[in-house]
């Protein structure tokens, strides 16, 4: 039987119409990136899931931040045309206004996102990085420094979820369960204040995943 789990994020469900919604991206070699705004456990709709019209405008990039790829958008996924094959990233601060947390004060969410393992490099604030080019074993990182004890969900071809903890450097192996994608999530929350959706908040959560293909 399979274990279907919500993604491990340090929010509240009650509290918050992003607690159970990721941002992930698709890509299979050189083809569009597809980026995707739902519960990766289960199946995309095709018409997209409800929340898909907050996800509006994703930076997603290759190689820097600064030339982002420009975006067209589809029934339940936005599109990015990249035109050398490799890996991709997003940041998206923009998705979901900011909440009252259990101490009123307010909280917002900013999503990271990457496709593809064959970089060692991070280039997003909070990364699921590979430890060596299209390997198993993976760093989670907060603007480059491991994050001890991560928490991580990992989703396998098969839609399995699996919750897991990365170890005191901040690394984690995923078990091959087989042909096709697997995704990883993980999440961060960091206080201190930040305009986030055109508000200030006293804390965001960070929420980043990480998909690769296995053949």
């Amino acid at each position: 039987m399979k274990k279907w789990l919500a993604p491990l994020l340090a929010l509240s469900a009650a509290a918050a119409p992003a607690a159970a919604h990721e941002v992930w991206i698709e890509r299979d070699g050189a083809t569009p990136a597809r980026i995707y705004l739902g519960e990766p456990a289960e199946a995309v709709p095709e018409n997209g899931d409800p929340e898909f019209p907050k996800l509006k405008a994703p930076v997603l990039f290759a190689e820097s931040r600064e030339r982002p790829a420009p975006l067209v958008r589809r029934t339940n996924h936005i599109e990015a045309a990249i035109a050398a094959p490799g890996d991709v990233r997003l940041v998206d601060d923009n998705v979901f206004e900011p909440w009252a947390g259990e101490d009123g004060k307010l909280q917002g969410v900013v999503y990271h996102a990457r496709a593809g393992r064959t970089e060692t490099r991070h280039a997003l604030d909070l990364e699921i990085v590979p430890l060596t080019a299209g390997g198993d074993s993976f760093a989670v990182l907060w603007q480059g420094s491991p994050v001890p004890g991560a928490k991580l969900t990992i989703i396998d071809p098969d839609r399995w979820a699996k919750a897991t903890l990365a170890d005191d450097k901040g690394v984690v192996t995923v078990p091959a369960r087989g042909k096709g994608r697997y995704l990883l999530s993980t999440s961060h929350e960091v206080k201190g204040e930040r305009i986030l959706s055109g508000k200030s908040v006293a804390s965001a959560v960070h929420v980043s995943t990480l998909t690769y293909v296995t053949p």
